[in-house]
């Protein structure tokens, strides 16, 4: 049953998130045209500081979630409903608390938004943005149980079909109205809509959830859930402000417009690396149950496949934007709305490194891996700040991105090893760093020799036919005759046959 839920949550969550690239690009595209690279850049600006918002979070979805493993797969509905209740409240407050610091920000929004031109009221865009972030947390904390029971497979079938309305009616809002503060009401609408019908959905498969008998959560329970919130608070606030300052920085100190051209590249590199990574880490829940098993070796054994598929697959992206973004935004935008080469490969190195450590990040969650490297955590957010400040007022916009690999350092050289290798696997030092230096090397020699076999090219179809071809045959070479190469191959060979 745990690899038929991997299965079926990794394929709807691929469609679901080729539904909303191809949805977000035509989106995008009439966007740009109709409103411009200003706006643009301040829906990236303001998309970044919300994202500082949800570190108010704390951390509370994967504290809950990591509980509920246990509970679903003993079938303790009594503690379930505990701590659902818990959960519901946990996010009511935070509901509040959001509202109220998103209101404190407004006025510092003038120093923020660095050489604005166009005609549009910033505050009450922000506003709308605001509304937009607290809407995400109504009713949402009923997806978490669909998660724990590893039926994220529905969540993303509704998704996919509220992702086509929301940009449906943006698109006609666009072109009948022109009017942007209807263009985001829009969103802030489907996205509400969207959690009422996994509400519904939670509610009748598992109509406990109606119940109004609910006791208290076991003290035990509590505090677990509340050790664990406590240090993902930290792990929340690292990933918030290094994954939320990059565009606060851009503004700040090089300016709007800058960020306009820089949030198209944005857009499509987390939406390869959003299809990439949660198709794959759709197993999170059943990694989750795994790891309760406490098995070292089908523990790493596990690890080497999810690991095995990460980097054949971040490879082979990470040759495509390299060899592909720059034409295909000539073609869809025009030349005007082009980075520097050198920015362009500082973005991709940092793309790699971010996707590759999903492997280890999924391991390290689903043991529930936080309160003992939170410090690790407020080190990465420091350095990342620090490092980019500095660099982007060195070398300009490369080195915002440039803080970031270096801040991440802390993580490939201290947590990894220590929390995932040693504990989880039980193997040393020097079996991670073969492991990781082989991953980077692999990296670096594919993409230069495609980047050689490219170089002269002026056709994106041929760029495509490199990209598709080159690193492919590489890893095929180097991997085919391997367990992990030999398992994808047989698991593919058996999902074909059924389907025959």
């Amino acid at each position: 049953m745990r690899t038929e839920y991997s299965i079926k949550n990794s394929i709807t969550s691929f469609i679901s998130n080729i539904v909303t690239f191809v949805l977000l690009f035509v989106s995008q595209t009439i966007f740009i045209k109709v409103f411009g690279v200003e706006y643009n850049g301040l829906s990236g600006l303001f998309s970044n500081i919300l994202t500082l918002l949800n570190l108010f979070e704390l951390g509370i979805s994967s504290s809950i979630t990591y509980n509920l493993y246990k509970y679903t797969k003993e079938k303790d509905i009594e503690t379930i409903k505990s701590i659902m209740r818990f959960y519901k409240k946990a996010y009511n407050y935070v509901s509040v608390i959001i509202t109220i610091v998103g209101l404190l920000f407004i006025p510092f929004l003038k120093h923020i938004v660095n050489d604005m031109t166009a005609d549009i009221n910033i505050y009450f865009v922000y506003l709308f943005f605001l509304i937009n972030t607290v809407s995400t947390y109504l009713i949402s904390y009923k997806r978490n149980l669909l998660n724990a029971y590893q039926r994220s497979y529905i969540i993303n079938i509704i998704h996919i079909i509220c992702t086509f309305l929301v940009n449906l009616l943006q698109i006609l809002v666009i072109y009948i109205t022109k009017n942007y503060y209807l263009y985001l009401m829009v969103k802030i609408l489907c996205i509400i809509l969207e959690n009422l019908i996994i509400s519904y959905k939670v509610n009748r498969d598992y109509p406990y959830m109606l119940d109004k008998n609910i006791k208290h959560l076991e003290t035990k329970t509590k505090k677990n859930i509340s050790d664990r919130i406590k240090a993902l608070f930290v792990h929340r606030m690292s990933f918030v402000i290094t994954n939320g300052t990059d565009n606060i920085i851009i503004s700040t100190f090089i300016g709007i417009k800058v960020l306009g051209i820089y949030t198209n590249y944005f857009y499509i590199i987390k939406m390869v690396k959003t299809l990439l990574v949660n198709t794959i880490t759709s197993i999170t829940a059943s990694v989750g149950n795994l790891l309760l098993e406490n098995d070292y070796e089908k523990n790493y054994s596990t690890f080497r496949k999810t690991n095995f598929l990460f980097l054949w697959l971040a490879i082979f992206t990470s040759t495509c934007l390299l060899l592909l973004i720059n034409p295909f935004i000539t073609i869809w935008l025009g030349k005007e709305f082009l980075l520097d080469r050198f920015v362009l490969i500082i973005l991709v190195i940092n793309y790699f490194q971010t996707v590759i450590r999903y492997s280890y990040s999924i391991f390290k969650d689903g043991a529930g891996i936080w309160i003992e490297d939170k410090y690790v955590a407020i080190i990465q957010a420091i350095l990342n700040v620090f490092f980019s400040i500095l660099l982007v007022k060195i070398i300009g916009l490369a080195g915002v991105f440039m803080g970031t690999i270096i801040s991440s350092l802390v993580l490939w050289l201290y947590t990894y090893p220590k929390f995932v290798y040693k504990r989880l696997f039980n193997k040393n030092l020097a079996a991670y760093l073969n492991h990781i230096l082989i991953d980077l090397l692999l990296f670096v020699i594919i993409n230069l020799i495609s980047y050689g076999v490219n170089i002269y090219s002026t056709n994106i179809f041929i760029s495509f036919i490199i990209c598709l071809i080159v690193p492919n045959i590489i890893l095929y070479i180097i991997f085919n005759n391997t367990d992990e190469f030999i398992y994808y191959k047989k698991l593919l060979i058996k999902m074909i046959r059924k389907k025959i």
